[in-house]
């Protein structure tokens, strides 16, 4: 890779927390990655206008707000119709194991529950980008 793997992290919604959000844009700044965190109270349209505007290859939404089943169907809608298809979309937070499943099965990637070793969610990242992007 000629350049560092670029991840923008997100809080979509109303959720007003954002500790594990911060947590883990640090953790991946210290894997080596380049991090964008949008900050709170973002919209699915902002956070995919801003990982187009950022070029990332990864896409991380931190979501504890129960919203999930809304809001990663709808990055991933916004992501096809950008012709995203090479932009990781992966997140975590409170979300059951089904509802998961169901995501996953659409396109989202792996999401991580509260708690997860941080150095898992950075490799990861780096193993999907490496296998999906060329740059």
């Amino acid at each position: 890779m000629n350049r560092p793997i670029r991840v923008l992290v997100a809080k979509v919604g109303l959720d007003g927390h954002d500790r594990g959000a911060k947590v883990i844009a640090s953790a991946l700044r210290d894997a080596g990655m380049e991090v964008i965190y949008t900050g709170l109270r973002q919209t699915p349209e902002m956070v995919v206008n801003a990982a187009l505007q950022e070029d990332v290859d990864a896409i991380g939404v931190s979501i504890l707000s129960g919203a999930h089943n809304t809001v990663f169907p709808k990055l991933i809608a916004l992501m096809k119709e950008r012709e995203m298809q090479d932009v990781l979309l992966t997140g975590g937070g409170i979300i059951p194991d089904e509802d998961a499943k169901k995501l996953n099965e659409m396109g989202v990637g792996k999401l991580f529950p509260p708690g997860t070793n941080t150095s898992d969610i950075a490799d990861y990242i780096k193993i999907w980008v490496k296998g999906k992007r060329n740059f």
